[in-house]
Formats: structure tokens, C-alpha cells, sequence
């Protein structure tokens, strides 16, 4: 494991521990070269499931992709790390219990989407914003008083 500090490839795992779910194992590591703690999370690997873009292409389904739309989301909101963590896990379980090889790119949207409003509403509209493309104030303003609507 290389060091995300300094480069360094030698560490030393300080604590190790299963997640909530038994689904991942989160190590907790200190590089022996700067000190530097950072965390590491093991995942079963599966057969790769594809992810079908909307013009039609494949790729490699990413959780990476995922996390980092999330991060940008909820940046300067109340929203742990790890609350996006689990929201990824809440998300991969659902797409697997019901997908076996491929996934369109809409459905794995919505389930983030559906799952982050109810964690943060603002950062589920900046989320749905990119997400669904909007091109004007008016379909922002359609997702908010659906939000709303929902809420009440």
C-alpha cells in the first residue's frame, strides 16, 4: 500500500475492524516512512458488473465515480465521510440484489438519489442538478417543489 502523503510502500496496520455490514474490512494504517495515518477499506471482489452509459457505452462500474460526485454534493454540509461510506454500501446492495452483470447508469442515479434525500436535501439537489442535466432555473425549481411536496 503506497503512502498518500510521501509514496512511501511500507505501513503498518494500526487498527482493523469489519464495517457495520460485514461487507467491507476498514484498516486503519500509519506509513513507516512519514507517520502519515490514512485508511484503507477491503471489499469481496465480484464479478465486474458494467455500468451501461446513457449513449450506450460500458465501463467498469466504479464506486470511486460514485463517492466523488457524493464528495462534490455535500462539500461545506454537515454530511460525514462515512455516511456517504455507507450510503455507497446501501446502494451497491440494492444494485445487487437485483442486477447480475450490467446496470444502466439511471437506475444506479436514482438509488444515490433516492437514498440522499434523505441524508442531506441540499446536497441531494446539487447532486440531482448534475445528475439530471438541468438546463435552466425552471427544472431546478421543479426538483425543489418536488422535494418539498415529498416532505410534506
Amino acid at each position: 500500500m503506497r503512502c498518500p502523503s510521501c509514496g512511501h510502500e511500507e505501513d503498518r496496520v494500526v487498527d482493523s475492524r469489519a464495517t457495520k455490514e460485514n461487507s467491507a474490512v476498514r484498516r486503519r494504517r500509519e506509513c513507516l516512512e512519514c507517520g502519515q495515518r490514512f485508511t484503507t477499506y477491503e471489499y469481496i471482489e465480484h464479478t465486474p458488473l458494467m455500468v451501461v452509459k446513457k449513449d450506450g457505452r460500458r465501463e467498469h462500474y466504479s464506486r470511486e465515480k460514485i463517492m466523488n460526485g457524493l464528495l462534490r454534493a455535500c462539500e461545506k454540509r454537515p454530511v460525514s465521510r462515512e455516511s456517504l461510506e455507507k450510503l455507497v454500501d446501501e446502494v451497491e446492495e440494492s444494485i445487487g440484489r437485483r442486477v447480475r452483470d450490467e446496470v444502466p447508469t439511471q437506475e444506479i442515479g436514482n438509488e444515490v438519489m433516492k437514498l440522499l434525500a434523505n441524508l442531506d436535501q441540499v446536497a441531494y439537489v446539487r447532486f440531482a442538478s448534475v445528475y439530471r442535466e438541468f438546463k435552466d432555473a425552471t427544472q431546478f425549481f421543479d426538483e425543489l417543489r418536488r422535494l418539498i411536496e415529498k416532505k410534506e
